[in-house]
């Protein structure tokens, strides 16, 4: 069943890129000119789509890094005398050491505090490039040189649009590559927040100064041909009202979508021509009215249609799986400790958030191959003693050290990166994705392929081997079968399974298991023991909080209780049981009460 629906995507596919070329070709000129923008806006859409609709980081200044790989190609030619291939580099740089700086200033803020910082110096730049002497002011720049391929000018549009085409081509492939990349899962786990990504090994805030800095760029080879294009600059293309408009596009096409970003650009240009025919002549008079119906037009997707038009679009073409790639070599297993040694290390943990104290004065330790339980009431502190050992949120004082090293201070992806993996007591999963690739998020830090080698699709054999071990541990903890279901669609125990999975794939050394019980079904829970059974025979150690003492009781080789931040107790199962102070405090029941009755 999967080949004729590929064959027939495929064809689908064969015959749009045979359309395009035929376009230039067949459309009137004023058309062909119009094309030609399209194509320019859709490369700029692209990189908003990776910035906005996957990252989450919302921006109005791809319109001014447009200005600056314009503007840029446009003095070093028009003005210095450089051939516009050698000015293209340059552009590039320029522009993306602008948005590198820009993005070390700014992609640490939160919430609307970025937006506006991207509106801030978006009309700063608007205004430097109309300002400067050098730049020709708001009058702008002229006669810049056409680009000549294999000595062919391209002064007709229709030429023109053929390199417009190609470069768009390379530009939406190469986003296509890295969506389907580690880097492309890091970038989606970060729209939903920083914790699960950071937990898996991703730098954040390094992979946003990334993708900035990419979207940026896709930017500046729009600038590079929209200058090349016109044969003229101004900074009236690069002002706020162009960095909202691309923002429209994205929205209303399907801001998820590489291709929901072509069809956005394509769409807002179309009518937005039509509109600036139209509408004077019904309302009499002149104005940016168009920009009136794009709100409109915009707050209609987002009522009816949120992820834009290309998914309404995309249910009527064949779905494709998946593609499971050949397997050219597993990852390296990860060395696991001799049982009984030392493992991990809590001294005298402090966590103090302002005038309430957490975690008081907290010790206790963890030998490999061990089980170890973490239980306690509510508000016990169990769930920030994790915290503090994932690296989630430092430790006021006090020390904990992992595999022989101190982690008090260190981030938790330096942490996991040691051989600690963790499950969270409320599920975080990407719904939208599969269970397969839910599950190889887990396995970031054991790939090396970034962005680069992403883009250019030079990293399969490190996702092949990472696809076929996400797959090795569905099946391992019973979802096999279900692999390629997307998570969304799993009941709430399966998800919590998932998480498993989702750990293992990293070949911890350590796994934290938060609550893994909780939703899961009596034979589920059976299963759950076996599976974390065969973990610790295998050289994984575990350390759990769960609050069926049932399955605690039967599968733990120790206990640490607290209670109001403290430890309460530690020992083996029986002799935490027979504690009269854990009975009282935990089970709330007093001992000289029972004796009594």
């Amino acid at each position: 069943m999967t080949a004729p629906k590929f064959s027939l995507r495929l064809g689908l596919s064969i015959a749009a890129v045979l359309i395009a070329l035929s376009l230039p070709l067949l459309l009137p000129l004023f058309q062909v000119t119009l094309l030609t923008n399209i194509l320019i806006f859709s490369i700029v859409v692209t990189g908003l789509v990776l910035l906005t609709g996957i990252l989450g980081l919302t921006s109005f200044g791809q319109a001014a890094f447009m200005g600056v790989g314009a503007y840029t190609t446009a003095v070093l030619t028009a003005q210095m005398g450089w051939n516009p291939w050698l000015s293209l580099p340059v552009s590039l740089l320029v522009t993306g050491l602008v948005a590198w700086f820009l993005g070390l200033l700014t992609l640490r803020m939160q919430g609307h505090y970025l937006p506006l910082a991207t509106i801030a110096w978006g009309i700063s730049l608007f205004y430097v490039f109309g300002n400067t002497p050098a730049l020709g002011g708001f009058t702008g720049l002229t006669d810049i040189p056409p680009i000549s391929v294999f000595g062919l000018e391209l002064t007709s549009p229709r030429n023109f649009a053929y390199l417009a085409l190609v470069c768009l081509g390379v530009v939406a492939l190469g986003a296509q590559f890295l969506l389907s990349s580690r880097t492309g899962r890091a970038m989606r786990a970060l729209r939903s927040g920083p914790l699960v990504a950071e937990a898996f090994g991703v730098s954040a805030f390094g992979l946003r100064v990334q993708v900035f800095v990419l979207s940026a760029l896709m930017a500046a080879l729009a600038g590079w041909l929209y200058a090349h294009s016109q044969r003229f600059v101004n900074p009236t293309p690069f002002g706020l009202q162009a960095g909202i408009e691309y923002l429209f596009m994205a929205v209303v096409g399907g801001s998820q979508h590489v291709w929901g970003g072509v069809l956005g650009a394509g769409l807002i240009t179309q009518i937005r021509e039509q509109l600036r025919d139209i509408l004077p002549g019904l309302l009499g008079q002149q104005g940016n009215f168009e920009v009136i119906v794009f709100g409109a037009l915009v707050i209609l997707v987002l009522q009816f249609a949120r992820q834009g038009l290309w998914p309404l679009l995309e249910r009527l073409l064949p779905q494709e799986g998946i593609q499971i790639l050949p397997e050219r070599g597993k990852l390296s297993p990860r060395p696991k400790p001799a049982p009984g040694t030392p493992l991990l290390s809590v001294q005298h943990a402090v966590k103090q958030f302002g005038g309430l104290r957490a975690v008081g004065d907290v010790s206790f330790e963890l030998n490999a191959g061990e089980i170890l339980g973490l239980i306690g009431p509510n508000g016990a502190g169990k769930s920030t003693m994790f915290n503090l050992i994932t690296g989630v949120n430092p430790a006021t004082s006090g020390q904990i050290t992992f595999m022989g090293q101190d982690i008090s201070r260190r981030s938790a992806g330096q942490i996991h990166r040691l051989g600690l993996s963790r499950t969270f007591q409320h599920v975080h999963l990407l719904p939208d994705l599969t269970l397969l690739e839910n599950t190889m998020m887990g396995g970031y830090a054991r790939g090396k392929a970034g962005i680069v080698r992403s883009l250019l699709h030079l990293e399969r054999g490190e996702e092949a081997a990472l696809q076929h071990e996400a797959l090795r541990q569905l099946e391992r903890v019973g979802l096999g079968a279900q692999a390629f279901t997307l998570a969304g669609n799993l009941a709430l125990g399966q998800q919590r399974v998932l998480e498993i999975a989702r750990a293992l794939v990293a070949d911890p050394t350590l796994l934290l298991l938060d609550e893994p019980a909780a939703g899961l079904r009596y034979g589920e829970k059976a299963e759950l023991i076996i599976l974390l059974r065969k973990l610790r025979d295998e050289g994984v150690t575990v350390l759990l909080v769960e609050h069926d003492m049932d399955l605690v009781m039967g599968l733990v080789d120790r206990l640490v209780v607290m209670n109001y931040g403290e430890k309460l107790a530690e020992g083996s199962p029986q002799q935490v049981r027979d504690n009269a102070d854990v009975r009282e405090a935990y089970l709330g029941v007093d001992m000289e009460e029972e004796g009594a009755a």
